[in-house]
């Protein structure tokens, strides 16, 4: 796109536009993503009504490409696959997350996957006062495991002894192989935690 006048903007070309600008490390906004685009600024506010607008657009362009469909399945299986791929999302696109926390979510498609996820809580039998602080807690999980794929090599190196720790690490695995069995433990976890807070008449 770079550059090369656009015939027939659309919200999608705005928003590839806006992410390509952000993950390759280049200066972000309107008049950025005009001069990508080969238009007038003003071109972009037949669109959008400003920058916030547009990181919507950006947020709500990765969710449909990470999202999955409730379908007829247990409950737990569709929050298990939800986090596998909103933790791919993040991992895959770290230079966006600065943009996106702390910004009021108003993308549609962004928030149609929330209420799937929260239908399915429910349909696991979660009371409706607990669904959104399970929300909370599920963004946040996927949030940091999807963080920690960027994480160096070594990401702990004591530069003095330890009781502990030391031992672990020096016992432990390393890089991605750590990673990956951190998370499937984690995920592990968080799972039968929340299948454990369901009463025993619920739980799948």
């Amino acid at each position: 796109m770079d550059g090369r006048r656009i015939v027939g903007l659309t919200p999608a070309l705005i928003a590839d536009a806006g992410l390509e600008l952000v993950e390759g490390g280049e200066p972000f906004g309107v008049n950025a993503i005009a001069r990508k685009l080969g238009v007038r600024p003003s071109s972009l506010y037949k669109h959008v009504s400003g920058l916030d607008d547009i990181v919507e657009l950006m947020r709500g362009h990765l969710v449909e490409r990470y999202r999955t469909a409730p379908g007829e399945r247990p409950w737990d299986a569709f929050v298990e696959e939800a986090v596998r791929r909103q933790r791919r999302m993040y991992a895959d696109h770290p230079a966006l997350l600065p943009f996106l926390i702390g910004k009021t979510i108003t993308s549609p498609t962004v928030i149609d996957a929330y209420d799937d996820l929260a239908l399915a809580l429910r349909s696991g039998g979660f009371p409706d006062d607990e669904i959104l602080t399970l929300i909370g807690m599920i963004d946040a999980f996927a949030l940091g495991f999807g963080l920690e794929l960027a994480s160096p090599e070594q990401v702990w190196q004591p530069d003095s002894p330890t009781q502990l720790f030391g031992k672990l690490l020096a016992a432990s695995r390393s890089g991605s192989e750590r990673v990956e069995r951190s998370f499937e433990l984690a995920l592990e976890v968080l799972l039968a935690a929340l299948r454990d807070r369901l009463p025993a008449g619920d739980q799948a």
